[in-house]
């Protein structure tokens, strides 16, 4: 029986989006705030020299949630009055929860955001202004790389903080490919990759193809228009015209012609973020596209011994990327603490152990180079060899995606599984997407 095909996105609004925002907007905590033309959050604060309790809400596995705890334990410790009530879930309906806790009135002081939606959440007042906090030092924005810096501001003003630094990545089955007798990828224009692809295909005598197909992923495509000279976004607005993407849809097909990725079929179960699908893993590709810092999760669910190496496409197509970001609630009783938990998170070298990489790599240099010096898993080594191979390469940051680009993510993804299947051509297809991607950026 054939897989069930997903409905596919319409144009218009996005009802969870919409649930998530009125929730947030509609919070007790925005009661008093008053959403409307307010300039500085530092006015909005309450006596601290009583107890503090902050509410934390982030999401991941059961060992960034230790880590994270143990350093907020830290931060107590040295601040006696403060002391946090956590939660924590898998990114799967990270949003919906936080919208559900907004409807109870518990929308957390201090959470973890993605560039999916920080400017959603900026310019809507739901994200703390954290801008003053820079400009006066208690929020110490110096060691991180001025582009990783900039990728947090939204408008001019900083509202999210990198949790930690991570790079788009070609993850490789180095094994395997050891047994085909093929070469591992190195930084390479992406015709050349493609062709590495297909050797790959034709060593494994069509058992293993070479390469995951990501034309429904937003990064693959972002990253090759910047090789390009071209750009994702223009404000508000696509950068990039329907020629440009016609052509991204047509390099997949000719790759599909020289069966340099698997069958559409086994590419739709795998187009998404759930590493136990990835086709590196599963021995279906040999290599993959993922986020650098999901190396060590890949790497369990395979014997084989994946490595990384950079995306195809010059390396300063790539920029200072946060994986995630801290940021602080508009309307929370002490942004002042908030912003000085965000900074201890972020700069303090003791944390930077407790942490880790899980989140990806220390986002301030002080703390990467401190944490990178003493590791020990091999795995982990592959992450910061990576980093340490972009960090002079990669170019200026773009600024955060716009409003709608969690929409326009899941339009993409749907546009090419419909290319790939042959349900419909490059060109209808890519008609309705500029159509409907322009229309979510509008709302």
């Amino acid at each position: 029986m054939p897989a069930a095909r997903p409905p596919r996105p319409r144009p218009g609004a996005d009802p969870a989006r919409r649930r998530l925002l009125g929730a947030l907007l509609a919070a007790p905590a925005f009661a008093t705030g008053g959403l409307a033309g307010c300039s500085d959050d530092t006015t909005t604060r309450v006596d601290d020299d009583g107890p503090i309790e902050l509410s934390v809400f982030w999401w991941g596995n059961t060992r960034r949630a230790q880590a994270t705890e143990r350093a907020l334990r830290l931060y107590s410790s040295r601040n006696p009055r403060v002391t946090f009530r956590v939660t924590w879930q898998a990114a799967n309906a990270y949003y919906d929860r936080l919208a559900t806790q907004a409807t109870g009135g518990n929308v957390p002081d201090l959470f973890q955001v993605d560039d999916t939606m920080l400017t959603e959440y900026a310019q809507r007042g739901i994200a703390l202004d954290l801008s003053p906090y820079a400009a006066d030092g208690r929020l110490d924005l110096g060691g991180l790389p001025p582009g990783l810096a900039d990728y947090g501001r939204v408008d001019g003003r900083v509202h999210g903080v990198a949790a930690a630094q991570t790079h788009a990545a070609v993850v490789y089955n180095k094994d395997l490919l050891r047994r085909l007798g093929v070469p591992a990828p190195t930084i390479m224009p992406w015709g050349d990759y493609l062709a590495w692809a297909a050797r790959v295909t034709r060593a494994s005598g069509g058992r293993a193809a070479g390469t995951m197909d990501p034309s429904g992923d937003h990064r693959a495509l972002w990253l090759w228009l910047r090789g390009q000279g071209g750009r994702f976004y223009q404000g508000r607005q696509l950068g990039f015209s329907s020629a440009a993407l016609v052509d991204w849809f047509e390099l997949w097909q000719r790759a599909r012609t020289d069966r340099a990725t698997p069958a559409a079929a086994l590419v739709d179960r795998a187009d998404g973020d759930e590493p136990a699908r990835q086709l590196v893993v599963t021995g279906h590709t040999a290599a993959s596209f993922a986020w650098s810092h999901q190396l060590s999760e890949l790497q369990r669910y395979t014997s084989d011994e994946l490595a990384l190496a950079a995306f195809p496409g010059p390396p300063a197509a790539q920029w200072a990327r946060a994986s995630m970001y801290w940021a602080g609630l508009h309307g929370t009783r002490h942004p002042g603490v908030v912003a000085d938990v965000i900074n201890f998170l972020t700069t303090n070298v003791e944390v930077g152990r407790i942490l880790g990489t899980e989140r990806g790599l220390p986002a301030d240099r002080a703390v990467r180079q401190a944490v990178t010096q003493g590791l020990g898993d091999p795995v982990v080594k592959r992450v910061a060899a990576l980093g340490t191979t972009l960090n002079d390469l990669v170019g200026p940051a773009p600024a955060p995606p716009p409003r709608g680009h969690g929409r326009v993510r899941t339009l993409l993804a749907a546009a090419a599984q419909d290319v790939r299947s042959g349900r419909a051509g490059a060109r209808a297809t890519t008609s309705r997407f500029m159509a409907q991607a322009q229309g979510a950026l509008a709302e």
